[in-house]
């Protein structure tokens, strides 16, 4: 991926207080790695970022692969379970939805059962499907044995498999030893190579779709009763003092090695941004936060300079002109005679792509105009836009005289009792 870093005003941004002030403030003295460089404050003409605590981070446009903030982002570090991203990035790529994943012994000795885990049993079966959530929401780390296992036939064959996807993206840092991240010298990465991880998993609409879900249930199996798991990282969450509007998907790590880390992508008005931070000690939510709050004023600010002509130095030294004087890129929702369409803050029209917009959650077809009616997508399951584009989440819909549930993901429910109490069958529709 390319190391591009886009056009910016020379004046300064709008920042917070800074956290060494609120460390001053508290009695505490910042870490070491607080007063470390971050390489990109060295640019000409390049705003200032924010000091962040943790040892390495990184802020990324998701569309236009722009580097925003760079700080030690080639350093190797360990991922913890930042980890899973890529091993459910991999299970949902090599796998579908309704495939039944059966968890052997030796899946279940493979990890450290005073680690995240959902108590698994000898022979019990879940769907693929659960397995992602199980992974992505709760950190299960004996689910991602279960899942290696039953795509690969064994887990270190499908540790390879990660390996080869991180060589296709362009990750040049990075080694994994294991699908769910725990300790082990033989598995690192930097923020750097996460952040191009970062960027395939959430171009993927399934991956997307569970990374975004603050709460599943797990049905009852033969051994088990019904689970439901959360969301680990408090950024979704609306009822956290860390929680975050826009948030598309995100993970959580933690190990005595890895310390915090963290991976979280935000979508705000049109523009997706990916911060990755490694390496913290309990700072990973402030440290995110405060880079997300620099790069969305820093595109705020290179839209102004688009629409007033401003040209400014670029982190490469040479002259660029935003755009030409007098012109102006107009963002935002847009209607032609074919239907709506959505300019995002570079000029571009969403294409092929989710948007959250307001709080509702867009998808534009790969022709750039906005989805409605029913779509299918890579995942196998089937969603419902209304016809103001927004899509349908806890819902009944009905079509040609049959009824259909959408549930909090968006997914029409299948073979399985609403939580109202229906039944639906294997089309969807509800038995009456």
């Amino acid at each position: 991926m390319k190391q591009l870093l886009c056009s910016v005003l020379a004046f300064g941004l709008v920042t917070a207080v800074s956290p060494a002030a609120v460390c001053a403030t508290e009695g505490t003295e910042p870490p070491a790695a607080y007063y470390e460089a971050v390489q990109t404050d060295t640019l000409a003409n390049w705003p200032q970022g924010p000091a962040i605590y943790a040892e390495s981070g990184i802020l990324v446009d998701l569309d236009t692969q722009e580097i925003l903030y760079s700080k030690n982002i080639d350093k190797q570090l360990y991922p913890a379970s930042i980890t899973k991203i890529m091993t459910t990035l991999v299970a949902i790529e090599s796998s579908s939805p309704e495939e039944p994943v059966t968890f052997s012994q030796h899946a279940l000795d493979s990890i450290e059962w005073d680690s995240s885990n959902i108590g698994c049993r000898l022979n019990e079966t879940l769907t693929m499907e659960q397995c992602w959530y199980a992974m992505m929401l709760n950190s299960a780390n004996e689910v991602c044995c279960g899942v290696a296992e039953h795509i690969s036939g064994s887990i270190e064959a499908f540790v390879e498999k990660m390996n080869q996807k991180a060589a296709e993206l362009g990750c040049t840092n990075t080694h994994f030893n294991n699908p769910h991240g725990l300790n082990d010298p033989n598995h690192y990465t930097t923020a750097h190579d996460m952040a191009l991880i970062a960027q395939a998993a959430f171009q993927n609409d399934t991956v997307r779709k569970v990374a975004s879900t603050v709460s599943y249930t797990l049905p009852a199996t033969k051994n088990n009763s019904a689970r439901t798991i959360t969301m680990g990282h408090k950024m979704l969450n609306p009822d956290s003092s860390n929680y975050y509007p826009g948030i598309i998907g995100g993970k959580t790590g933690y190990t005595s090695k890895a310390g915090n880390t963290l991976v979280t992508a935000v979508e705000k008005d049109g523009v997706r941004l990916i911060a990755v931070i490694l390496k913290s000690s309990s700072t990973h939510y402030t440290d995110t936060k405060a880079l997300l709050d620099y790069g969305f004023e820093l595109v705020k600010q290179q839209g102004s300079a688009a629409q007033t002509g401003t040209s400014s130095g670029t982190a490469s030294g040479t002259s660029s002109s935003v755009s030409g004087p007098g012109t102006s890129i107009q963002t935002g929702w847009k209607e032609d005679e074919t239907g709506w369409y959505y300019v995002k803050s570079n000029g571009a029209k969403a294409s092929g792509e989710w948007l959250q917009i307001e709080g509702e959650d867009y998808y534009f077809d790969d022709n750039a105009y906005m989805a409605t009616g029913w779509r299918n997508f890579t995942d196998g399951s089937w969603y419902y836009f209304h016809s103001t584009g927004a899509m349908a989440k806890n819902v009944w819909v009905e079509d040609n005289d049959k009824w259909f549930y959408l549930g909090s993901s968006g997914a029409m429910l299948t073979n399985t009792t609403t939580p109202d109490g229906y039944q639906v069958d294997e089309s969807g529709a509800w038995v009456s």
